[in-house]
């Protein structure tokens, strides 16, 4: 799951298969652990992601859904170039003989990408800076142009 607005992967989540129940239990961790939810999630139209589970949860929790149009994976191309990247550098080059070891695997990598690589994207800082310097989608366009600059905003430089 990554944060279109930072970039951020909020979860990396490795298992024999995703059913619609655990993603719903995957989305409930990450707000609790951020102590808010978020205003939309933008998916494909897997069946994991159509199912009741999924229609209630969003329904339960007042969260818009929107699915990306089949066959369209340029509506989602943060998630699209974040995928291509966890392939080519991680998923390709080990290899993982059980879902632990995958568990294992991936967190290493997912910090890094989190704390450690610059986006140009995101004005050259990491996606945790990014978070930490407070780029939402409620904020606005504006505002988060502002933070990337160092600005208030206001469009006034931090000193």
């Amino acid at each position: 799951m990554v944060d279109d607005f930072t970039r951020e992967c909020l979860a990396l989540v490795a298992d024999t298969s995703l059913s619609g129940i655990r993603v719903t239990r995957e989305l409930d961790a990450l707000i609790w652990h951020r102590g808010s939810k978020p205003q939309t999630v933008v998916s494909n139209n897997g069946t994991e992601l159509t199912i009741m589970a999924i229609l209630r949860w969003r329904q339960e929790r007042a969260v818009d859904w929107h699915y990306i149009a089949p066959g369209r994976p340029m509506q989602s191309v943060i998630v699209e170039s974040f995928n291509g990247g966890l392939r080519d550098e991680c998923l390709n080059e080990m290899l993982f003989t059980s879902i632990r070891q995958a568990r294992i695997g991936l967190a290493p990598w997912k910090e890094d990408y989190n704390t450690v690589r610059p986006h140009s994207g995101l004005g050259g800082r990491t996606p945790a800076e990014a978070a930490a310097i407070g780029l939402v989608a409620i904020g606005g366009l504006a505002q988060n142009l502002a933070a990337l600059a160092g600005c208030d905003a206001f469009g006034l430089k931090a000193s």
